[in-house]
């Protein structure tokens, strides 16, 4: 078990402050109205970029650090290409699953259950396409030249 594991981490999708910045932001779309609804949408996704970058930048700090001390002990920073392809996969998950809150809250309200399903057929869309370029059999014009 690493430290990371027992360690609390806030979670994004968790964070009661964020979801009381949706509700505050969808209370304030239903009172101005539709015409003011783009900068409430542009506001709320600057406060949610900026809880992911805080979340990725104390991550990387911490990641450095650990790398940091394994090489002043004399050892060698893991460098695995499984470990990578995991990290950038669950870090592009984590982020169309927060991304997916306010897109979904979005669609909803604008388009009722159709702008829901059109919402959620994108992220699963835009996430297919970001795991399909780990098939070599989806990739046209590439060959595999090792076999």
């Amino acid at each position: 078990m690493d430290a990371r594991d027992t360690e609390p981490r806030p979670s994004l999708v968790k964070d009661a402050e964020l979801k009381k910045e949706l509700d505050a932001t969808l209370h304030a779309r239903r009172e101005l109205g539709p015409e003011y609804e783009p900068a409430l949408v542009d506001s709320f996704l600057e406060k949610v970029e900026q809880r992911v970058d805080a979340s990725v930048d104390r991550r990387v700090r911490r990641q450095l650090a650990e790398q940091q001390i394994v090489v002043a002990r004399g050892g060698q920073p893991a460098r695995s290409g499984t470990e990578s392809q995991f990290g950038e996969r669950f870090g592009f998950a984590m982020v169309s699953l927060i991304l997916a809150v306010p897109l979904s809250a979005i669609g909803g309200v604008n388009a009722g259950f159709k702008g829901l399903l059109v919402t959620w057929f994108g992220i699963v869309a835009v996430n297919a396409v970001h795991a399909a370029h780990r098939w070599p059999w989806l990739r046209p014009g590439r060959v595999d030249r090792d076999g």
